[in-house]
């Protein structure tokens, strides 16, 4: 079933990549894995994923007791994490490199993301020179806009390369 805008809906969703795929280009892993599929790819330009937020996450134990919310910053790793598979996917010697944070803009925080809600991420590729890049994202629960923030990147040896 298609909605009016023309986009399938998550059950029809065939994701492009599971968490198997998805581990096989982040280096990052429990607590800290923040993304569970890859709903849609365009080499180059964008990315949609997908994280499920359940009670079972580390950070609601003091995010905060009998209230809790998912820390700001975690949505925004989401956001980095969404990002790097994007990039890691053709990046060659992908086992040698690390993506780091090398700035934030813009990050503004629209509601609270809380247990049982699927945080759908979407990243914009706005540019990439040599090992620098930037990318636009949004995050949005029930089609409401959560987060937002503008990621700046850099790609790194990893060290031990």
């Amino acid at each position: 079933m298609t909605s009016e805008t023309g986009k399938r809906s998550q059950e029809e969703a065939k994701p492009v990549y599971g968490i198997a795929e998805i581990m096989k280009f982040l280096p990052h892993r429990y607590p800290f894995l923040l993304v569970d599929k890859i709903l849609e790819l365009e080499p180059d330009k964008r990315i949609l994923g997908l994280k499920n937020v359940t009670i079972n996450e580390q950070f609601f134990q003091g995010h905060f007791p009998g209230a809790p919310v998912m820390p700001g910053v975690l949505i925004i790793e989401s956001m980095a994490q969404v990002a790097g598979v994007l990039i890691y996917r053709d990046l060659p010697d992908k086992d040698k490199k690390l993506i780091y944070f090398s700035g934030i803009e813009n990050a503004k925080f629209r509601r609270p993301v809380l247990p049982g809600d699927q945080l759908r991420v979407e990243m914009q590729l706005l540019n990439r020179r040599n090992n620098f890049g930037k990318m636009k994202g949004r995050a949005t629960v029930d089609g409401k806009l959560a987060a937002e923030a503008v990621v700046l990147f850099a790609i790194v040896e990893k060290p031990g390369s």
